[in-house]
């Protein structure tokens, strides 16, 4: 008997609703739903409070075959997340752009190199651009780790590709301004990211 149908045989044992047994695992009724329908597997403490609540062991609930699944499909929804977990601090990490002195400011006869709150030699308009893609930049690496904490891949997922698309109109905008050293620390960042991504698509 496969695991789907030996928790919807408990539950019924236990004149339970999906409804109460959700409440009683702290899950949501949609995941008992998915899971009586054979649709997915609990991850290992949910498993460990189905084993718990019915007094079965984890052995009588899932076959060998199926204990093999879950574990893989633990281990690499861990690594997505590990993955994710990372490039959301590359994000965060946009806050050097603002505090290094990377933009180049003529100053007489001599160059100097002065950071983003320092900047006298560009427009008001152009100083908030600066600041908007950074915040923005920044924003996101913020929302995605706090959905990776919520457990909201999805949210997560829409995330990612909207950092990606924002990373490269940045590194194009600021090549357009010819800002190299800008230019180059965006372009490291989005290069990270996409590598990221590739890693994420591997792994099934």
């Amino acid at each position: 008997m496969e695991f789907n149908e030996k928790l919807r045989q408990l539950r019924i044992g236990k004149n339970l609703t999906q409804e109460q047994l959700a409440e009683q695992l702290y899950v949501s009724r949609t995941a008992i739903s998915k899971w009586e329908g054979g649709k997915g597997y609990p991850n290992i403490e949910s498993l460990k409070c189905i084993s718990k609540f019915f007094s079965i062991t984890i052995d009588e609930l899932l076959s060998g075959e199926e204990l093999i699944t879950l574990a893989e499909t633990e281990n690499n929804a861990n690594v997505k997340r590990i993955y994710d977990i990372i490039s959301g601090i590359v994000d965060v990490l946009a806050v050097v752009l603002i505090v290094l002195p990377i933009y180049g400011e003529l100053q007489g006869s001599h160059f100097y190199h002065v950071n983003l709150l320092s900047i006298t030699y560009l427009s008001n308009i152009d100083i908030g651009i600066h600041w908007a893609i950074y915040l923005l930049i920044i924003g996101l690496g913020i929302a995605r780790l706090a959905f990776i904490s919520f457990d909201k891949e999805h949210l997560c997922g829409i995330i990612s590709k909207v950092s990606v698309a924002t990373g490269a109109a940045a590194i194009c905008l600021f090549a357009a301004a010819r800002e190299p050293y800008v230019t180059i620390l965006l372009f490291l960042f989005f290069a990270v990211k996409i590598f990221l991504l590739l890693q994420q698509s591997r792994t099934k």
